[in-house]
């Protein structure tokens, strides 16, 4: 079993340290923080909000609701992917039937 690497994470002030996988959850981690740490400092700018706490629940609805919305917008084209087959079935039962 691999060994587990060790890394430090840094939101909103605070320092999370993190026992990871391999180096492709490292990057992935880094870039999350990156991106929370830029959303709490636009919501403090934009917004007047000086509790952390709020910041970043405001931080985690955002990044929840992207991907509640990718969900919904995955699910929709899956609906999409069924109703072709289905048609291309159609299609070709009546192709075979119109053959027999």
């Amino acid at each position: 079993m691999a060994e587990k690497l060790k890394i430090k994470i840094t939101i909103a002030n605070r320092v999370y340290p993190l026992s990871i996988q391999n180096a492709n959850e490292e990057q992935g981690m880094r870039r999350a923080a990156k991106k929370i740490s830029e959303l709490v400092k636009k919501f403090e700018k934009n917004y007047a909000v000086s509790d952390k706490q709020d910041v970043l629940a405001m931080c985690a609805l955002q990044f929840a609701s992207l991907l509640e919305i990718k969900a919904i917008e995955k699910e929709d084209e899956n609906v999409l992917v069924s109703e072709k087959i289905d048609n291309i079935n159609k299609l070709l039962e009546r192709t075979l039937k119109d053959d027999l």
